[in-house]
């Protein structure tokens, strides 16, 4: 059973196939910034028993796209354009890895962001995507709506 450390909650997302089998992840806001965290299992690592790039970069996304909404505030679904990752370090199993995120520019139609997923403090992945803001704004997209 994962121990989670406070303050963190499970995230309130819509219902999500994928994330649901591959969960889950969980958010809190720290010193006013929203912080996205995750526990690397068994069932999400390589046989080097270091959590899987694929589970890796499924994190990444889900932290730039929530922490988009939190970080330009546009309470809006978004969608990836695109995603790169560096892999510094590895997450062996057991790992408790918290993401943050930094909004660096927002457009009619496009929302720049980069971020750090650590370990304890330590930085394994340095990772920034391109976003695409679709629909209109809605409550569903807010962000207190993920943290409950």
């Amino acid at each position: 059973m994962p121990r989670i450390p406070e303050p963190f909650k499970p995230l309130q997302l819509s219902p999500n196939p994928f994330i649901d089998d591959v969960g889950p992840l969980y958010g809190a806001m720290i010193d006013g910034r929203f912080v996205m965290g995750f526990q690397v299992e068994e069932r999400h690592c390589n046989p080097a028993g270091n959590c899987h790039g694929g589970m890796l970069m499924t994190l990444a996304d889900m932290v730039l796209l929530i922490g988009a909404n939190f970080g330009a505030g546009v309470n809006r679904f978004l969608v990836t354009v695109s995603l790169a990752t560096d892999f510094l370090a590895p997450a062996p199993v057991g790992s408790w890895l918290e993401g943050r995120v930094d909004v660096l520019r927002v457009t009619r139609r496009l929302i720049f962001v980069q971020g750090i997923v650590s370990i304890a403090g330590e930085p394994c992945l340095r990772i920034n995507a391109t976003l695409k803001p679709v629909g209109d704004s809605s409550p569903g997209h807010a962000p207190a709506r993920y943290l409950g």
